[in-house]
């Protein structure tokens, strides 16, 4: 496969802040990365850094094989970037501003009109391409700033925090998007809060903590494989008062297995085909003292709570 991206050593400080500290990176063509880590932990610093924002102190970066520090102009030609706020001029309408933009990108005639109107179509934004940006809500702004990083078809897509302001909807069509780039052969980096989306949509995670590497990898875990559960069973998580023995539990029809945590809650695995409120109704009609019932926590969550001190508990 072809590598897209190869970072080394890169670090940047701020003052006594160490904002980035010596991460090693690789991507090739159709990888989808996850960005990971509480607020302040150096993810907007990562990608700006990726994006010829920021110079680094120390280290390298190379996009399809063009160092960004010594070719910059050639590398960046290969990127698209959606900062956290969105470039946009609330002043001019969405189509000429789409234009301005692929002009910038070296587009012209016929190339151009392609791209903006691709774009348009792809990013959802046909009803209001007219429309002043200004005038815009904050998930339309959003989709416009995909928008811009899109025109020139790039060979690696960042983005940070792509999903901010966007509904339920908006976020699926987002992850669409991603998927259908990442099949075209788009390196991507995406910092998200979301761990759901980042679960299901990335390859790898890199999980930040006060600039440092805490955890790079398949969302899983380090083995890269979940965690054997029963086949298709619902995992679950449940705090009784007073408390109760796990064997008392696994005897219900509903509970294939049940485990007791260090936090005075268990987690139960139910039978497939079997319902949270199946179990609920049988717990509450047998005298248990059911004071919590909730989803057990993914994968991800574990691997990212336990990397920051937090022992086994839902979030």
């Amino acid at each position: 496969m072809e590598r897209v991206l190869e970072v080394k050593a890169l670090s940047r400080q701020f003052g006594a802040r160490q904002a980035l500290r010596d991460l090693h990176l690789h991507l090739e063509r159709g990888d989808i990365l996850g960005l990971l880590g509480p607020n302040g932990a150096g993810k907007t610093t990562c990608l700006q850094l990726l994006a010829g924002q920021l110079a680094p102190d120390q280290g390298c970066i190379r996009i399809c094989g063009h160092d960004l520090l010594r070719a910059p102009r050639a590398a960046k030609q290969q990127l698209g970037y959606l900062p956290e706020r969105p470039p946009l001029y609330p002043d001019l309408h969405l189509h000429d501003y789409l234009c301005y933009c692929a002009r910038l990108h070296g587009l012209r005639a016929a190339a151009l009109r392609a791209a903006v109107d691709e774009v348009i179509a792809e990013c959802g934004l046909e009803s209001v391409r007219q429309r002043l940006l200004g005038h815009l809500s904050k998930g339309y702004r959003q989709r416009v700033g995909l928008a811009q990083a899109l025109l020139h078809n790039p060979a690696l897509l960042l983005l940070d925090e792509p999903g901010d302001g966007l509904d339920p909807l908006q976020s699926q069509e987002l992850r669409a998007l991603i998927r259908r780039r990442a099949e075209r052969g788009c390196a991507v980096i995406f910092s998200s809060h979301r761990l759901d989306e980042v679960q299901h949509l990335c390859k790898a995670v890199l999980i930040l903590r006060e600039g440092q590497t805490l955890y790079q990898g398949a969302p899983q875990g380090p083995a890269g494989t979940a965690p054997a559960t029963p086949a298709a069973s619902v995992a679950l998580r449940v705090r009784l008062v007073p408390p109760s023995r796990p064997a008392a539990l696994a005897a219900l029809e509903p509970v294939a297995s049940a485990e007791a945590l260090d936090d005075g809650r268990m987690r139960l695995h139910l039978h497939p085909g079997t319902s949270p409120a199946q179990l609920s109704r049988m717990l509450v009609e047998r005298g248990f003292g059911l004071a919590e019932l909730g989803p057990e926590p993914n994968d991800l969550e574990r691997l990212f709570l336990s990397g920051f001190g937090v022992r086994d508990r839902a979030a």
